[in-house]
């Protein structure tokens, strides 16, 4: 297979949401079968020329011409087809970009956030449908971009290739993550946070961004700013010499 089989995360997250669609289809299995199909890479317009019949005979394999829908209804189908054309993509429960320009948030950081549905964090590292990436300032949250991890689970290395996804960002946060994902998003220079309840990303951010001004040792670290305890011994020490 192709080190790159998806051209766009446009394309990415059509087969994302198409994979969906299709009760949950594994998403590297359905960039796999499209290959097969189209050839790689992927392309919208490729994406563009499907039919409900072409994606039944796509799913269906060796049992294509006994007309077999592997456990898929017809309007599914419709559905997931429509989706690879990129019809409803921007409505499908994405939530809206915020412009940004690099350097335009001074002091700010980069979170990414393990996700499933709308804003929230409701994802597994190794197992959600994108990462919604933000950038967290003092002042301000933005969120910056959203990124189907598609093209990443049809990698050799899904984890590797998850972690490089969201390699631009300090922070990510999950509901769970394994020892060895942890380690390589570890090497790509992220800190992963585990929250296993989950909640809504930007009621996590609000409690981080709370954090920003005086920041505890790992997010000090991070930051590259002193760490809480250490910005109050200096203190001290510049006030015991003055």
């Amino acid at each position: 297979m192709s080190e790159s089989p998806v051209a766009s995360r446009e394309a990415a997250l059509r087969i994302a949401l198409a994979a969906r669609a299709l009760n949950g289809l594994d998403v590297r299995a359905l960039v796999g079968a499209l290959i097969e199909k189209l050839d790689a890479p992927l392309t919208e317009s490729k994406l563009g020329k499907l039919t409900v019949e072409d994606l039944r005979v796509i799913l269906a394999g060796d049992f294509a011409d006994q007309g077999c829908h592997v456990g898929v209804e017809g309007e599914a189908l419709k559905e997931a087809v429509r989706l690879l054309w990129g019809q409803g993509v921007e409505n499908n429960d994405f939530p809206a970009v915020d412009r940004y320009n690099d350097g335009e948030m001074p002091g700010s950081i980069r979170v990414a956030f393990a996700a499933n549905r709308g804003e929230n964090l409701d994802g597994h590292f190794g197992s959600c449908d994108r990462f919604l990436v933000y950038q967290v300032s003092q002042q301000e949250i933005r969120l910056i971009d959203i990124r189907s991890t598609a093209e990443a689970d049809a990698a050799e290395d899904k984890n590797a290739s998850r972690s490089a996804l969201i390699g631009d960002c300090q922070i990510v946060y999950v509901q769970s993550i394994g020892g060895p994902a942890a380690a390589k998003v570890v090497r790509a220079g992220v800190h992963p946070v585990k929250k296993p309840e989950g909640g809504q990303s930007r009621e996590v951010l609000v409690e981080l961004q709370g954090r920003l001004s005086s920041p505890p040792p790992w997010l000090a670290q991070i930051m590259g700013v002193p760490s809480a305890s250490l910005a109050r011994f200096e203190e001290e020490l510049e006030s015991e010499e003055s």
